[in-house]
């Protein structure tokens, strides 16, 4: 079943056609960049790029039919290989960034002893990351997508028209979003009523990110999800949906740093074979320090997103394209 991708009343199958036309040309346009390894940036470019398309791919997946190449699963495996040099240059760049000369000397040479193990490490990803844009799965997903484009085929929904189905694609992403329990992470519910701890110090807080940092990170790529999702309909809603879209991008970012942190810190850990309060105490205490302010403000955003006129503003949104 083919659509024509060009039409007074856009489509559902419109929308799609042109997500999926947009992030292939995105991804394959920086892979010659990215081969090269001259700047991070072209990686990070191309990473953003599939994981774009894996959205469009999966939230499209009612109205398109695509080849397995170009499945879900099969963008997964080849972002997740970007994505593990992509963090490690992530963990570079925080290290590099750190105001080294307020470290004491000996602290120093430790972290300079991290970036060296961390340069071979990249280099190891970084063979992993060229033998994957030269492998079979990446080669036949690029020809998948080009022969799709060149020849879309539809599902029989693809013909309805945007505006009458965009609130059912969005909600259930945005129902997954709202009803996350990272949301309830720092809380206590008492008859009914939920209570964010506003009065916690920095060991509190670490002891709670310790305990509960995963589910916080979930809560951060439940929203990068529903950002990326959103971010294809930006043309079809007004003020509020931007606004809305603009808190989610908030939340990610916030919680995104929140965990490079935790994840720096780990990593030094294992590079160093030490405690990393031990072995690197000062350095230890910035990054705490850092993560105490991200929680400050993570929290007014929790606290509102924990309101029931916020999420029901957020459905009425959603509920009334432009």
């Amino acid at each position: 079943m083919t659509l024509a991708t060009k039409q007074e009343v856009k489509t559902l199958g419109n929308y799609a056609y042109s997500a999926i036309q947009k992030h292939s040309k995105k991804t394959i346009k920086w892979e010659t960049a990215v081969k090269k390894d001259k700047d991070p940036e072209a990686l990070h470019q191309m990473r953003v790029g599939m994981r774009r398309l894996r959205t469009a791919v999966t939230r499209f997946s009612p109205a398109v039919d695509l080849p397995k190449p170009a499945s879900d699963k099969n963008i997964g495996k080849i972002a997740r290989n970007l994505g593990n040099l992509r963090d490690l240059d992530v963990l570079k760049e925080i290290l590099e960034n750190l105001e080294q000369s307020h470290l004491p000397r000996k602290e120093q040479q430790s972290v300079q002893t991290a970036l060296d193990a961390l340069s071979e490490q990249r280099q190891e990803a970084l063979v992993d990351v060229k033998s994957t844009l030269k492998n079979e799965r990446y080669k036949s997903l690029k020809q998948t997508l080009k022969e799709w484009l060149e020849e879309p085929s539809y599902q029989p929904v693809a013909y309805l028209p945007i505006q009458e189905v965009l609130p059912d694609l969005l909600l259930p992403e945005i129902s997954s979003f709202l009803l996350h329990p990272g949301w309830l992470i720092g809380t206590q519910v008492e008859e009914a009523e939920i209570l964010i701890a506003r009065d916690w110090d920095i060991q509190k807080v670490e002891q709670e990110l310790a305990t509960n940092g995963e589910i916080l990170h979930s809560l951060r790529k439940q929203a990068k999800r529903l950002r990326y999702q959103m971010e294809l309909f930006t043309d079809l809603y007004g003020e509020s949906y931007t606004a809305c879209l603009a808190e989610v991008k908030s939340i990610q970012e916030i919680l995104g740093a929140m965990q490079d942190s935790v994840v720096l810190a780990q990593w030094l850990g294992d590079v160093l074979k030490s405690e990393i309060h031990s072995q690197l105490p000062t350095l230890a205490s910035l990054l705490a320090e850092n993560r105490y302010k991200l929680w400050q403000q993570w929290q007014p955003l929790q606290w509102r997103y924990l309101k029931s006129e916020t999420r029901h503003g957020f459905h009425l949104t959603i509920l009334h394209p432009a």
